[in-house]
């Protein structure tokens, strides 16, 4: 397993934080995915959304959130 540091995150997220923020959320997306359950996976989830991020693979669009009014 590839250990990933937060500089080499930050390059590409500009954030270490939200670097791991965004790598989860694609690991969830992933996840969702329907797949094939004959095999075991030869890397975690997380681990290739990391891959993906560090790499540059994976683009992403922060958005604000949106207030709600009472």
């Amino acid at each position: 397993m590839r250990v990933f540091t937060p500089n080499e995150i930050a390059k590409q997220a500009g954030n270490k934080y939200v670097g791991v923020l965004v790598a989860a959320k694609f690991a969830r997306y992933v996840n969702d995915f329907p797949r094939d359950r004959t095999y075991e996976r030869e890397k975690k989830l997380t681990t290739m959304s990391f891959e993906q991020l560090a790499s540059g693979a994976l683009s992403y669009k922060i958005t604000r959130r949106r207030r709600q009014e009472a």
